[in-house]
């Protein structure tokens, strides 16, 4: 039996390297609701799994990483 109700595909992102990034919404039973970072490597994959608080605190780190780089190019 799976822990999930549901996994919903959001989107897939290319990344350098090599590497694909899928992110997924995963609902586990009861209702709880995660996002899901997939990251792949070839055969290697690696899975984060964050609740709601912890994909808004990374989310806003890496905006301000990319503002403070995007900045730097021009």
């Amino acid at each position: 039996m799976s822990q999930y109700e549901s996994i919903t595909d959001l989107t897939e992102i290319q990344a350098p390297w090599n590497k694909l990034i899928e992110v997924q919404e995963t609902t586990w039973e009861g209702g709880f609701k995660m996002v899901r970072l997939r990251i792949r490597e070839g055969k290697r994959i690696t899975d984060l799994e964050l609740d709601p608080e912890t994909a808004t605190a990374l989310g806003g780190v890496l905006a301000d990483w990319a503002a403070k780089r995007a900045g730097a190019a021009d």
